[in-house]
């Protein structure tokens, strides 16, 4: 059975400060954030692989990894994939909004694999370090798939105080977990930042204290093959609904949460202790290249970085 990984890769990246983020070089020897989560998919079983880019940024994706990750997965027998998302990627009867400049979102970025993913498969962000576990986990969970569980999904639960930025605010989605470990509830929750005793939320000039150990999402899902008709069907209620359509974006996690609050799906949440980190801000960068550099010293990835799976 094939078991896929799709990678959103379509981002814009305003916080970064221009520059296309998910492409920047952090690794030893000049790897970016993606040969990693490949390197850990493919090592904990995926084998296929779609990438969620823009066109305009094609040329200089195949240019950084593209073409050398293809020339990698031929030689591993894993099957590479293109999705294109762009703003005009609307389902029938609706129109794009005046004034509407960037693709819509998460939740848009994976509708935009329709037609390439038939089976069950995980998503993960381009331009963030999840670690080995996590996809081993998730990994396992989609084997475990049958048509007569459509909506049995998963979610890697990081700790929130494992994914803050050291250079200013994030977003998250905290997470609500029952004690059977399944989530129960997700608050997509911006202006996270990290504070000498754990973490806070800035929000109009006011400090709410924010609990370090909770769980949150990074985006990192397994979901089933039907989910893409749910997507597509809730992508038009989300136009149906209305408010600033030239803005207003259509996001995988309040998707779930939503389809949560009317038990229509089930996500159990797996335990993921390892430390995210990731390029928002450019400020970023030298600490993502530092620890990948301690990464590659203690043994947990070699030079070549592909060199234990070939």
């Amino acid at each position: 059975m094939k078991i896929t990984l799709a990678i959103m890769a379509a981002g814009i990246g305003s916080r970064f400060g221009g520059g296309i983020k998910q492409l920047e070089p952090v690794g030893t020897n000049g790897e970016i954030i993606m040969d990693y989560s490949v390197h850990d998919a493919i090592e904990a079983g995926f084998n296929k692989i779609v990438f969620i880019i823009r066109k305009d940024i094609y040329e200089d994706f195949m240019e950084v990894i593209g073409h050398r990750i293809e020339s990698l997965c031929e030689q591993l027998h894993v099957e590479i994939a293109y999705a294109f998302q762009e703003k005009e990627d609307l389902p029938a009867g609706c129109q794009l909004p005046e004034g509407r400049e960037k693709p819509w979102g998460t939740g848009q970025a994976v509708l935009a694999c329709r037609d390439l993913i038939h089976e069950p498969f995980a998503v993960i962000n381009a331009d963030d370090y999840y670690g080995k576990t996590a996809f081993r986990q998730l990994y396992h969970f989609l084997t475990q798939y049958t048509p007569e569980k459509p909506n049995d999904f998963c979610m890697a639960g990081f700790v929130l105080k494992n994914t803050l930025s050291e250079n200013g605010s994030v977003t998250r989605g905290v997470c609500k977990v029952t004690n059977s470990g399944y989530l129960e509830k997700i608050e997509e929750t911006t202006g996270i930042c990290k504070t000498d005793t754990g973490a806070a939320v800035y929000e109009d000039g006011v400090t709410h204290s924010i609990d370090a150990d909770s769980h949150v999402s990074m985006n990192m899902w397994g979901l089933t093959p039907e989910f893409m008709d749910t997507l597509e069907k809730e992508f038009v209620n989300f136009f149906e609904e209305g408010g600033d359509l030239s803005k207003k974006e259509y996001l995988l996690p309040i998707l779930i949460g939503k389809l949560l609050e009317q038990k229509r799906v089930s996500v159990k949440v797996l335990e993921t202790p390892d430390t995210w980190f990731g390029v928002t801000y450019r400020e970023d960068k030298p600490g993502v290249e530092e620890a990948f550099r301690k990464l590659t010293q203690k043994g947990v990835y070699r030079i070549p970085l592909f060199g234990d799976l070939i």
